[in-house]
């Protein structure tokens, strides 16, 4: 409970909590509720402190003003004077309870006003007590009922100096007045709630999409160690593999495979330390080293053929500089993953690269292996690759689709929009 009500508490304007004072109860209650009483009853604040005894004067005033009229009302006996003034006393004795029963207390009114005139201050402030705190149904049935005691009371005890339609109606004008300034209240009050509940809100959308921001930005950023490093680890691998299978290899050929090593591990931390750097520096995918377009695919190819491989380019692109650059790096990205599966799962077979597209038309792109030879041992994570390379051209606006080929290899095909 205690976390809820430190998170209301945040979210209350900075100058209202400074302000505290100048705010009613309920609404104090609400935006911090750990000042309630152990009770369940807000503390009253020195706003309504004011309007508690603010509203008593009045309700004595009216009181007072009417113990005068009282004197002069024809057919009234001192002891129905006496009770009428008793009455009236209490009732407004009664005004500082009307924020703990101000169902109770207007209810209580309604009989009581129609015997005691000094009680018709008291029944007002009880009324706008009801339509500031309670809902609307408790009002439309306490305010029709005093409305509909009104013709009684001034048929038993008629004005002297007014006639009986004209008192009718300056009491009906008086009780919709105050039930007007009470509905006023009411609806302040409520403005001012929701507009905290919308900064509320507001906060915690913008949380969410800062955390959704974060997430997607994570994503990306393991979507591109996957591709890269994957791609100089296998050819780590496969390197290794040849040297320590074939100890007795010629010098050249072992020192052809160290190369391949030490330049692709230094490639590799390259690739970690520019990931790295974005990381810490919270910089975009842009930021670093320069990132892969279409261009490089050539020299993509070259890296490839040089780690044993079999590749062939069919690059039927006019211009690979005019390719936007996302889309060329997509296209490499997806053929660079596409290489490295050739390489796991079907070493030493022949692979087909196509690329081919114009502006309008969109770029296709096609990495086609034979089918392995012999048996291949089972790679573990296999298949991830291929789910990431379908999220980055989903996100590029395009479509990628792989599967067997009927000669029985593999092809990775995909096709990306590439506007005008």
């Amino acid at each position: 409970m205690s976390t809820v009500n430190t998170d209301q508490q945040a979210t209350a304007p900075p100058a209202l909590a400074k302000r505290r004072w100048v705010l009613p109860a309920a609404l104090v209650e609400d935006l911090y509720p750990q000042s309630g009483r152990p009770g369940g009853r807000p503390r009253r604040t020195a706003r309504d402190w004011v309007v508690d005894f603010a509203l008593f004067l009045l309700a004595a005033a009216v009181g007072l003003l009417t113990v005068d009229a009282l004197e002069q009302e024809p057919g009234l006996s001192p002891a129905m004077a006496v009770v009428d003034q008793l009455v009236g006393a209490l009732s407004c004795a009664a005004v500082w309870l009307r924020r703990r029963w101000p169902v109770g207390l207007a209810v209580a009114m309604v009989p009581l006003s129609l015997v005691s005139a000094t009680a018709g201050g008291a029944a007002l402030a009880s009324l706008f007590t009801l339509a500031v705190h309670r809902p609307l149904r408790y009002l439309a049935w306490v305010g029709t009922a005093g409305l509909l005691t009104q013709p009684l009371y001034y048929w038993m005890r008629p004005e002297p100096d007014l006639p009986y339609l004209a008192s009718i109606a300056i009491g009906t004008l008086l009780t919709a007045t105050v039930v007007g300034w009470g509905l006023l209240v009411r609806s302040k009050r409520q403005l001012l709630l929701s507009l905290r509940d919308r900064a509320r809100h507001a906060e915690a959308e913008a949380r969410l999409r800062g955390e959704q921001a974060q997430r997607l930005a994570r994503e990306a950023i393991a979507r591109e160690m996957h591709d890269v490093l994957a791609h100089r680890l296998t050819l780590l691998s496969v390197h290794a593999g040849a040297l320590e299978f074939r100890p007795d290899a010629p010098r050249e050929e072992v020192a052809r495979a160290a190369g391949v090593i030490r330049e692709s591990a230094h490639e590799a931390l390259q690739d970690l330390r520019q990931i790295i750097g974005v990381l810490r520096a919270a910089d975009s995918d842009d930021a670093g080293r320069p990132q892969p377009t279409l261009v490089a695919l050539d020299a993509l190819v070259a890296e490839s053929r040089a780690a044993g491989m079999k590749v062939t380019l069919a690059d039927r692109v006019p211009d690979p500089e005019a390719v936007p650059a996302s889309v060329g790096r997509t296209a490499y990205r997806i053929a660079q993953e596409a290489l490295t599966n050739a390489r796991k799962h079907a070493p030493g077979t022949e692979v087909t690269v196509s690329v081919a597209g114009a502006p309008g038309d969109g770029l296709a792109l096609s990495v086609r292996n034979a089918p392995p030879r012999g048996e291949v041992p089972h790679v573990p994570g296999s298949g991830q690759g291929l789910i990431g390379l379908t999220e980055r051209a989903t996100l590029a606006g395009g479509t990628l689709e792989h599967g067997p080929t009927p000669a029985g290899g593999f092809e990775v095909r995909a096709r990306l929009p590439w506007t005008e």
